[in-house]
């Protein structure tokens, strides 16, 4: 029996939305408050652990407001100078300083590296890289996770690749032509040989393409089906499977990612049942609205206005960067870049009729990611967030592309 359970959601606690590392944080909080001086602990001892917390709360995509938005921002500070030597290994392999350490490193760099112990090895490894006080031990494992996440990184590629194929396929067949926008409102596919672990990062990369909730199945070492599901924003995750639950075995999750099991004998109508639940529990949204925060020129981009927008800072789930609108600018140049010369990002360079030159990328993206065909001299509406690149010690204030119309 439990002799006590901590659950945010009570009706009294005002914030409903930690994750797992805050709410061991706030009975650390409550903790001390009691018992501190009996165990001779300091008062504020805890703000130490921020990083940590800081870090789980900016990689479990919940909604940073408030406690959750306070929780982050400390956090980053104590990321900043956080001693554990594997977060500092972890970083130097990542060619990051410490001290400018940003919630797109953590998002983009350190928390792929951390699931990948999970996703393909042993949970374990993560917690040893950031418990241990060994560095010699500290490099060893941020060699490995690095690696390891290389590896990922190949898997989901090859995942994606056999995505893209059935797409087609039904799309060609079963949809009456090669339009992948007939597709049902809800998509769901897999295969019994997918990696189960590493299907909610397919999952999220079929909802980004194509704009729709999406369940991606894998069979696990029970021989059952279970698989992850990511949300486009027009239907919470949670409300969906609710609305279906008679085909699940067990799910969970939140608004916009979530996880299930299913019968295998349902799987092959889930696909169809979902989209029927959607059309009940949707959110009423218009998925061609272009949403934007400012609209503007290319004049607005420098260090000045960087520093008003960073001020709002930590970014992420309901607290998302400000995206500008920048109208009828010019493509100057197009080139791709990447590691080992892979050309898997894109940069573009945009103008006011040839003025303000202002560069921009997308990673993970070519001339056809978007949804017109792009050309030097061409006139397009940019959709943008600011960001400053700090690339071999190296500050560059420049765009990142949101969509480009």
């Amino acid at each position: 029996r439990a002799y006590a359970i901590l659950n945010p959601k009570v009706d009294d606690y005002p914030e409903k939305m930690l994750c797992g590392a805050g709410v061991v944080f706030k009975f650390v909080q409550g903790f001390i408050k009691k018992y501190g001086e009996f165990y001779k602990i300091n008062t504020g001892w805890e703000k130490w652990l921020l990083d940590m917390t800081g870090l789980a709360t900016l990689s479990d995509l919940v909604p940073l407001l408030g406690e959750n938005r306070v929780i982050s921002y400390y956090g980053m500070k104590v990321l900043k100078k956080s001693p554990r030597p594997g977060l500092q290994k972890l970083l130097a392999k990542m060619k990051i300083e410490q001290k400018y350490l940003t919630e797109d490193d953590i998002g983009f760099m350190v928390t792929p590296r951390l699931n990948a112990a999970s996703r393909m090895d042993d949970p374990m490894k993560a917690y040893e890289l950031l418990s241990t006080d060994d560095e010699v031990k500290a490099g060893i494992i941020a060699d490995h996770l690095s690696k390891i996440n290389d590896d990922r990184k190949t898997m989901v590629a090859s995942i994606m690749r056999e995505v893209n194929k059935k797409l087609s396929a039904r799309g060609g067949s079963a949809y009456g032509g090669e339009n992948l926008d007939n597709l049902h409102e809800v998509i769901v596919i897999g295969n019994p040989e997918w990696r189960v672990g590493v299907l909610g990062l397919v999952a999220g990369k079929i909802s980004n393409e194509h704009k729709k909730p999406v369940f991606v199945w894998g069979k696990d070492e029970n021989d059952l089906i279970r698989g992850s599901c990511r949300s486009d924003g027009s239907v919470s995750l949670v409300e969906l499977m609710t609305e279906t639950r008679e085909f699940f075995l067990e799910f969970g999750g939140h608004e916009f990612a979530g996880g299930f099991s299913v019968h295998n004998d349902k799987i092959h109508f889930l696909e169809e049942a979902l989209s029927i639940s959607y059309s009940k529990v949707k959110h009423n949204v218009e998925k061609n609205e272009v949403i934007y925060d400012i609209k503007s020129d290319l004049d607005v981009v420098n260090m000045k206005n960087w520093r008003e927008i960073e001020k709002m800072a930590p970014f992420g789930l309901a607290n998302p960067k400000p995206i500008f609108l920048f109208e009828n600018v010019k493509i100057e140049n197009i080139k791709k870049f990447g590691k080992n010369g892979s050309g898997e990002h894109l940069e573009i360079t945009f103008s006011n009729n040839g003025k303000n030159k202002v560069k921009a990328i997308s990673f993970f993206s070519n001339s056809e990611s978007f949804k017109i065909p792009l050309a030097v001299d061409k006139k397009v509406n940019l959709l943008a967030t600011f960001d400053l690149s700090r690339f071999r010690g190296k500050e560059e204030l420049r765009l990142r592309i949101v969509d480009i119309l």
